[in-house]
């Protein structure tokens, strides 16, 4: 594809600014585009971004030398351009990019039937249940969200929630090509604010809660929720349904945003005396899964739900809101599902053989929000007392660290506040700011934890912090291990090293069971 047919994509506001290189008339064929300069081919366009850690700009010669065809950015190096290249200017390169890949990909987003969540937390599961129940419809789905990219028999490791809008187009008509029909995504605000999903209309767009998280991005709540409703204001098909949880107090932008373009609204409430079209009438939670009865439109359908946790009952009813918004047979939803397979770190299990060990559970909760919800899940399940080992993010939202450390001092006997991933931050100083909300239980030294009620300590080293709390677990305890779920590493600097809160948790069983 020529790189004036890409350019010509661009949309007024994200327009090119100045075209160098148009001297020698070169309007080069383009065989490729890339963002990253490592990956950059022979005849690639390269679009340099400035990102939060390194910029783009950096490395234009780096592209050229091997082999970029055009370089598409946002200023000029003061070190300055071969005149004769084909370079493109344009404002803002990260948003340009988006265009420039739907029109470079064919709009892969227009063969298939897209379903968008957002929402602070509870994307992934519900994510996983609409996966299982478009199975159960002979649906074929693809799923593109926090923990992993799948589809026929790929699967790749997520990066962002919601991918580059590169990476996005790239992998929808990859799912083209694998003849998929349908594709449910996570949408994270940052991916709405940077433009990542442009290009793509949803037949469904759907929303589970707002909680304060990324405040470190967002100025301030109300522009975070402003993100959030781009979904419904900017991607949803006129035709489309938006499904919305109405128990959260956020809902009311977001269901005037979707009726703004004319979409069908479904809204869902755990209220059974709402006037809510997908309502929860009655449930049942135990260690071994939740039954519920839930009511589509004034017809009520009993499910069985294999995932733990109070909680996921609003995922349940949004991932049902879906299910009758794509008109799928209330007997499919219900075996897509009791189908549903566990959702990698929400709400897992991680048990062993031995009937002295305690349970422990491991979740990827990291908001004030989602730790005191997955703890008062977990309380009605725990026959002793409850442990949790949570820690913060580093180079992210401070505010909410004491507010954290609040959630589990109130939902917790004992608590150890750990490393998550510092990044560049002193972990130290991140356990300071956690410790200001653990004011209301007792500080203790780790090794005196376990003992004369509840109390906190602070373990800086996170497998430490593990092996101690199942080690002064009783057996009729249960050990939470919050923040970092289905992650297996921990970003120490600028580095990612090995590590699962999982892999972790099972070893510290075993060497419990063998002391």
């Amino acid at each position: 594809m020529r790189l004036s047919t890409l350019v010509a994509a661009l949309p007024d506001e994200l327009a090119a600014t100045a075209w160098l290189g148009q001297e020698s008339s070169r309007d080069p064929l383009i065989r490729g585009i890339a963002y990253d300069s490592r990956q950059v081919s022979p005849g690639d366009l390269f679009v340099a971004l400035a990102g939060a850690v390194s910029d783009g700009h950096a490395y234009i010669r780096r592209a050229m030398d091997l082999g970029a065809a055009a370089i598409l950015i946002e200023s000029v190096p003061e070190s300055g351009l071969d005149p004769a290249w084909p370079t493109v200017v344009v404002p803002d390169s990260r948003r340009a990019l988006a265009p420039i890949a739907v029109r470079f990909f064919g709009q892969p987003a227009k063969e298939l039937r897209l379903i968008g969540i957002t929402g602070t937390n509870g994307k992934t599961s519900t994510g996983y249940l609409v996966e299982a129940i478009l199975q159960q419809a002979g649906i074929l789905p693809g799923l593109i969200g926090t923990v992993e990219i799948r589809y026929a028999n790929e699967r790749i490791p997520a990066v962002n929630t919601t991918p580059e809008s590169l990476d996005l187009q790239r992998t929808l008509r990859s799912m083209c090509t694998r003849n998929i029909e349908a594709a449910v995504m996570e949408v994270s605000s940052h991916g709405l604010e940077l433009g990542r999903v442009r290009g793509c209309q949803f037949e469904v767009a759907a929303f589970t809660n707002l909680t304060q998280d990324h405040l470190d991005f967002h100025p301030d709540m109300a522009a975070y929720l402003g993100s959030k409703a781009r979904l419904f204001r900017e991607h949803l098909a006129e035709d489309g349904h938006a499904v919305i949880n109405v128990d959260d107090p956020a809902s009311p932008t977001l269901l005037e945003a979707a009726r703004r373009v004319g979409a069908r609204t479904l809204r869902c409430s755990r209220d059974p005396s709402s006037k809510a079209e997908i309502k929860l009438l009655d449930s049942e939670i135990r260690l071994s899964g939740t039954r519920a009865r839930i009511e589509i439109e004034g017809k009520p359908l009993d499910l069985d739900l294999p995932l733990l946790g109070d909680f996921n009952l609003e995922n349940l009813l949004v991932a049902c809101g879906i299910g009758h918004a794509l008109a799928i047979a209330p007997a499919h939803i219900a075996a897509g599902i009791a189908a549903c397979p566990q959702v990698p770190g929400r709400m897992e299990v991680v048990s062993s053989a031995d009937p002295a060990n305690p349970i422990a559970i491991v979740d990827y909760a990291h908001t004030p929000d989602a730790i005191e919800k997955l703890l008062q899940a977990v309380r009605p399940l725990c026959d002793g007392r409850l442990i949790t080992v949570f820690g913060c993010g580093g180079d992210r939202d401070r505010s909410k660290r004491p507010r954290m450390a609040e959630a589990v001092a109130r939902g917790s006997d004992l608590a150890i506040a750990t490393s998550d991933n510092p990044r560049t931050e002193d972990p130290g100083q991140i356990l300071h700011d956690v410790e200001r909300g653990l004011g209301s239980l007792e500080a203790r030294r780790p090794e005196d934890l376990g003992e004369n009620g509840p109390g906190y300590a602070i373990l800086e080293d996170r497998r430490s912090a593990i092996q101690r709390a199942i080690e002064i677990a009783e057996p009729q305890d249960t050990v939470v291990i919050a923040g970092k779920g289905h992650e297996d590493y921990q970003i120490l600097g600028r580095e990612k090293v090995p590590f699962d809160d999982r892999d972790e948790a099972r070893k510290a069983l075993e060497q419990r069971s063998q002391s």
